[in-house]
């Protein structure tokens, strides 16, 4: 394409996910919603507040027009509309060579939640054309799902972790990277290089991620462990290695967690498994947060995003955590206990209506046929207690280039900052120029 960037994006969602937050161009309200404060009261204000949060993801669903009846600070104008329609057309075809397909089927299953009928989409491959981006040349680096499960499973025939190439490559000049990838004249090369030139103010150089759908638990995770001193409170607790046991006891659907593959293993308890990744993930989190020299510390990340078959099992760990959140603000909300606001808009989309909607067509999908929406990029802050900065490019001269997961964090948080130029991939800035204050 003329005047775009040479590398392809993060392969397009699955088709059968019905996307409430997903393409840039049906996001530009999202972030309104989120700025919204939280009530202190309870009964009937936080009723209406949330009934109207559920009608505004319906009405644009059946109208497609955005609504700005939960207060969003920033009003998008027309212009703006275009442009992020121009970013998301352009990223389309140049990561598929033609328009975005959208197929699904629906099946159900039995849940014994509260809500007991938990209606499950499954994906459907549209057959997106296949490309892979080398780390070190110009080759295509996202691949398809079923070219990633294909790479999962010859993981296992390799025992030489040092064979693989790093999920997150050596950094290099930001703006250096900026003109290698936005080379023409078009309106949205013009957008990313002034966004780009804004990063450049704080942060010198980039990491580029691997997009295999992964990439926003990869660049959450690399940039929470580079930076990590210690161990977090909700790691070291003594209930933390009981969470696959105890949701198993209360929820029997959890049984349907979908594992990533193993070959030459017999599968067994899920609960087992799952304990497993997060033993791997406290014990890799204590081992780096105890390193003290910076560049000591930045090699064991390194190492650690190098070795594939840890680190598939650490984003199981993530995802399962998040399933953990996501079912105590479910039964907050339940009990009428607060919640954010997310919390209301997570649970409103069609495909999500409950926990465990969430794990089979969100938390399920992550990593196969598509990666984190928006929203979810709430649910993975308030996991891992985290607060996710995120420089969204195609947003440049808005209220929302730089969005905070979750917009009102507790000041006792640790900040890690990505890069997105269309909510669906995510890099790393590094090397900050100066001091930021949030």
């Amino acid at each position: 394409m003329s005047g775009g960037r040479e590398a392809a994006s993060c392969p397009p969602r699955g088709s059968g996910r019905l996307r409430s937050c997903g393409a840039p161009g049906s996001q530009d309200n999202f972030q309104g919603w989120m700025t919204e404060p939280l009530s202190h009261s309870t009964g009937a204000e936080q009723l209406q507040k949330k009934s109207t949060a559920i009608q505004m993801i319906k009405h644009e669903k059946e109208a497609g027009v955005p609504s700005n009846e939960l207060g969003s600070a920033n009003t998008v104008t027309e212009q703006q509309r275009q442009s992020t329609e121009e970013t998301r057309k352009e990223y389309i075809y140049r990561s598929t060579g033609g328009p975005e397909e959208t197929n699904r089927i629906t099946s159900l299953v039995t849940d014994e939640d509260a809500s007991r009928n938990c209606k499950i989409y499954l994906p459907v491959s549209s057959n997106p054309s296949a490309m892979e981006i080398s780390l070190y040349s110009e080759e295509d680096m996202y691949r398809d799902a079923e070219e990633i499960e294909r790479e999962k499973i010859l993981l296992v025939c390799k025992t030489n972790s040092s064979e693989y190439k790093p999920s997150v490559a050596p950094e290099m000049d930001i703006m250096e990277y900026c003109r290698k990838e936005w080379r023409g004249n078009t309106p949205v090369a013009k957008r990313m290089r002034k966004g780009y030139e804004a990063v450049a103010q704080k942060f010198a150089s980039i990491r580029r991620v691997r997009g295999d759908n992964y990439c926003a638990l990869r660049a959450t995770l690399f940039q929470a462990l580079s930076q990590a001193t210690q161990l977090p409170a909700w790691l070291q607790s003594e209930d933390f290695m009981k969470l696959p046991e105890n949701l198993l006891s209360k929820y029997d659907w959890i049984k349907q967690w979908q594992l990533k593959q193993k070959l030459g293993r017999r599968m067994g308890e899920i609960s087992d498994e799952i304990k497993e990744y997060l033993m791997l993930l406290r014990k890799k989190w204590k081992y780096i947060s105890e390193i003290k020299g910076p560049i000591e510390k930045q090699e064991a990340c390194d190492k650690l995003f190098k070795n594939e078959e840890e680190e598939y099992s650490l984003y199981e760990a993530l995802k399962f955590l998040m399933l953990n959140t996501a079912i105590k603000l479910y039964n907050d909300d339940k009990n009428g206990k607060r919640v954010p606001v997310f919390s209301w808009l997570l649970f409103a989309r069609d495909t999500s209506s409950n926990p465990c909607q969430l794990m089979h067509n969100h938390l399920n999908q992550i990593g196969h046929s598509g990666g984190l929406e928006q929203v979810e990029m709430f649910l993975l802050a308030y996991a891992l207690q985290y607060t996710i900065q995120v420089y969204r490019l195609y947003k440049y001269s808005t209220d929302e280039f730089i969005t905070l997961y979750p917009n009102d964090p507790e000041e006792d948080w640790p900040v890690v900052t990505l890069i997105t130029e269309d909510d669906r991939h995510y890099n790393i800035p590094v090397r900050m120029c100066q001091e930021t204050m949030l």
